[in-house]
C-alpha cells in the first residue's frame, strides 16, 4: 500500500470494471490512498439493489449520479434523486434499491478503503454460491442480514 501524500485521482471514463451484482467501476482504490478510502461507481438496473447488509468497519457515502433510489438505514427510509447524497455509519443495517424506471448510477465512497475489492473478488468466481459470496464478503468486512422467517 502506498503512502497517501499525493492526490489520488481517476480521469473521466477510467477505472477497473467489475461485473458482479451489476456493473461496478472501481475509480480509486485503498492502495492509492494509503488505505484511507476507496471509490467506485455502480450501475443499478430498475428495481435492483443489494439485500440488507452491514459494513463492520467502514462508513459509506453515496451520491446519486442518475436515477431515483430508496435507501434504508437502521429502519429509516429516504428517497433521493440525482445530486442527492447519504452517509451510512459503520455497523448500520442498510440497503438501497433503484425505484426508478431506468438504469440508475451511484458514486460510492467507503472509508477506510478496501471494500471496493469485493466486486472484483466476486467477479473472479462466476456462479459462486450464496455461501461462497458470504465468505468473500467476510473478507471485506461485509455481513449480509437475512430474514430468518423468509429463509425458512
Amino acid at each position: 500500500m502506498t503512502t497517501f501524500d499525493q492526490a489520488a485521482f481517476s480521469t473521466a471514463n477510467a477505472g477497473q470494471e467489475a461485473l458482479a451484482f451489476g456493473r461496478h467501476i472501481i475509480r480509486i482504490t485503498a492502495d492509492q490512498t494509503g488505505g484511507s478510502l476507496g471509490c467506485f461507481e455502480s450501475e443499478v438496473p430498475a428495481g435492483d439493489g443489494p439485500p440488507l447488509h452491514v459494513h463492520e468497519k467502514e462508513e459509506e457515502f453515496f451520491r446519486v449520479l442518475e436515477g431515483r433510489f430508496a435507501f434504508w438505514c437502521n429502519g429509516a427510509r429516504v428517497e433521493l434523486t440525482e445530486g442527492g447524497v447519504i452517509c451510512v455509519p459503520r455497523g448500520a443495517e442498510h440497503r438501497f434499491q433503484n425505484i426508478g424506471s431506468s438504469m440508475g448510477r451511484l458514486m460510492v465512497v467507503m472509508t477506510p478503503g478496501g471494500f471496493e475489492g469485493f466486486f472484483p473478488a466476486v467477479a473472479r468466481e462466476p456462479g459462486a454460491s450464496l455461501d461462497r459470496i458470504c465468505q468473500i464478503g467476510e473478507q471485506f468486512n461485509l455481513r449480509f442480514v437475512f430474514d430468518a422467517a423468509a429463509a425458512a
